[in-house]
């Protein structure tokens, strides 16, 4: 079994933009290549993890979501680093047509994603770790046993100060953004607290 750092994708691994639309709205945020590479390096598989509510709302299609995916990949390979594995949930519980309304177990903070992801990647989640910003990141996270961190881009920092006396679930480290995050991983596995 390999461990895995899995990653929120808007506000954690990109720019939140509201509902990506279309691929030159795409940007990497600040500092998440080098968090990614770091990753890699280190030996983790890194997954990446989203709702994408924004095709059962018929906002774009699954195929531009694949598109902004080869793109992410792209410009995460311009800067030496890469996702071992991607997993997005296109379905919203009361909106949107037939083929994608419905209560699944995919969708953050239910945990299918990270499930899928284990069974298809051989991961182990208990020894592996759930980066994103916000409660339902970290309530997916510890439903499977991972380790999560909060980071304080996207969403982060207003679930810290607007939401946080009533999350169900309190992330393991608070971190500043996806970098500060991987090298707070690191310097725990190597005092051996994995």
């Amino acid at each position: 079994m390999r461990r895995a750092i899995i990653m929120d994708r808007d506000g954690t691994v990109i720019e939140d933009v509201g509902y990506a639309d279309h691929v030159d709205r795409l940007r990497l945020s600040e500092r998440s290549a080098k968090a990614v590479r770091k990753a890699n390096e280190a030996g983790f598989q890194t997954v990446l993890v989203t709702n994408q509510s924004g095709i059962a709302r018929g906002y774009f299609t699954e195929e531009l979501v694949g598109e902004l995916h080869d793109r992410i990949r792209e410009l995460l390979a311009g800067h030496g680093a890469r996702l071992d594995g991607i997993f997005y949930c296109p379905h919203h519980p009361e909106v949107g047509s037939a083929k994608y309304r419905r209560d699944c177990h995919c969708r953050k903070p239910k945990p299918g994603m990270l499930l899928r992801a284990r069974d298809e990647m051989g991961i182990d989640l208990h020894t592996s770790y759930m980066i994103g910003d916000s409660s339902g990141d970290m309530e997916a996270g510890h439903r499977v046993g991972a380790h999560t961190i909060l980071v304080l881009t996207g969403d982060g920092r207003n679930e810290i100060e607007h939401r946080s006396g009533s999350w169900n679930v309190q992330p393991a480290h608070i971190a500043a953004d996806l970098l500060d995050a991987v090298d707070w991983i690191l310097t725990r596995e190597k005092r051996g607290q994995s």
